[in-house]
């Protein structure tokens, strides 16, 4: 239900924005709320709000509380070289250390699984620590204490299945917690999930060779604070075969990345609406539909800072959103964009600081600019200027005018 209700939402959100975008102004669609910008079409605020999710529609009351019920639980002390196979639904108490040692989860289709991480580490030469074969959803929580999770070469196979994370699932994981969990793969990505994956409490220290958390279908994140440090991206969210599917959305929390290609990607859109970023990459957040909301977000980039390019193939505009939030964007030198869309870039509110000594905004569509700040270099403009290498048009300016 969770999962089709924010695909419809971002459906809807981008429809409108496409139909929109070649009408006289655009009033600025949210997920939580609705924008009252200077220029307003009631159209699209009627769209929004007739169909927007709460946090509390995309997130259980279980995938909120940060604690286990451990009444009933079952405890585990992990060994070397075992393979610990949990097969029913219930709440099992992980705690001990261990080397090439695998927690299996292998449950029926409708199992609910918690995995209480209670100071605990696992370090594996070439096969996940936690690997969830089946369930209907599995938690992975940690108490008040420091667990790790490492794997040290490159992965093997298991059969048809490419278990290339320390933490691997084929169903829904929701981490929360009140701990810390450490994870590092020398080869491989941190977490991976075939499904969804949501954050709503705890620690994260993250150190991969490949993306940090990488999700198929959704990455949904309410809190919980996050050092990752990737050779590729930091978050990932890409479905080939759904283009509603690849979905990032983020409402709260603190974020410290470090990645080489990007430091948040997903191939059809990415929903800000708060929390505390720092990120430095080759580009800082990439989707077909990025959104920004609210949040205070730093950017340092080499390529672009925020980029909106046609990602998931569904003819989609590409389009970057801006409603609100505190963004500084600080741009490398060369051939570098701060806010770069192969389609539209729309400005309803928030602020935009961009340092670049070469473009601050760059469009292939149209620019819309119906209210918020925008400083580049420090000096504020009316208008969003279209600064392409090479050329372009006028930049957007305020209330109706575009920018072709």
């Amino acid at each position: 239900m969770f999962k089709k209700r924010l695909a419809i939402l971002v459906s809807v959100i981008i429809s409108a924005a496409a139909v929109l975008a070649g009408c006289a102004s655009d009033s600025g669609a949210e997920i939580e709320k609705t924008v009252n910008s200077s220029v307003s079409v009631q159209a699209s605020t009627d769209v929004i709000t007739e169909t927007s999710v709460q946090t509390s529609e995309l997130f259980t009351e279980r995938d909120l509380e940060q604690t286990a019920d451990t009444d009933k639980a079952v405890s585990i002390a992990v060994s070397d070289g075992q393979t610990i196979g949990i097969t029913e639904a219930g709440v099992y108490i992980i705690s001990g250390s261990a080397k090439n040692c695998t927690i299996k989860v292998n449950a029926d289709s409708d199992a609910k699984v918690q995995l209480v991480l209670d100071g605990m580490s696992i370090t594996n030469d070439s096969f996940p620590a936690i690997y969830v074969l089946s369930a209907d959803k599995c938690f992975i929580t940690t108490t008040d204490s420091e667990n790790s999770l490492s794997v040290t070469g490159s992965f093997t196979s298991d059969g048809d299945t490419n278990t290339d994370a320390v933490i691997f699932s084929k169903d829904d994981l929701v981490f929360n917690g009140t701990g810390t969990l450490k994870i590092e793969s020398a080869q491989g990505n941190g977490i991976s999930g075939k499904d969804d994956i949501k954050f709503t409490g705890g620690s994260y220290e993250i150190t991969s060779k490949l993306d940090g958390i990488e999700a198929k279908d959704q990455i949904l994140i309410s809190g919980g604070s996050f050092n990752i440090s990737s050779q590729k991206d930091g978050l990932h969210c890409e479905n080939d075969e759904d283009n509603t599917l690849g979905i990032i959305y983020i409402s709260d929390g603190t974020f410290s990345i470090s990645a080489a290609s990007d430091a948040i990607q997903a191939n059809t859109s990415v929903t800000v609406n708060g929390g505390t970023f720092e990120l430095t990459a080759a580009e800082g957040i990439e989707s077909t539909y990025v959104q920004i909301n609210g949040g205070s977000l730093s950017i340092t980039a080499s390529d672009d800072g925020i980029n909106a390019g046609n990602k998931n193939n569904s003819g989609t505009t590409p389009t970057v959103e801006i409603n609100g939030g505190d963004i500084k964007i600080v741009m490398g030198q060369g051939d570098t964009d701060g806010v770069d869309a192969n389609g539209n870039i729309i400005i309803n509110g928030g602020t935009i600081d961009v340092y670049t000594s070469g473009s601050s905004f760059d469009y292939d569509g149209t620019a819309e600019y119906n209210g918020g700040t925008i400083l580049i270099n420090g000096s504020q403009v009316d208008s969003i200027p279209q600064s392409m290498m090479g050329g372009g048009g006028p930049g957007g300016m305020k209330g109706n005018m575009r920018g072709f």
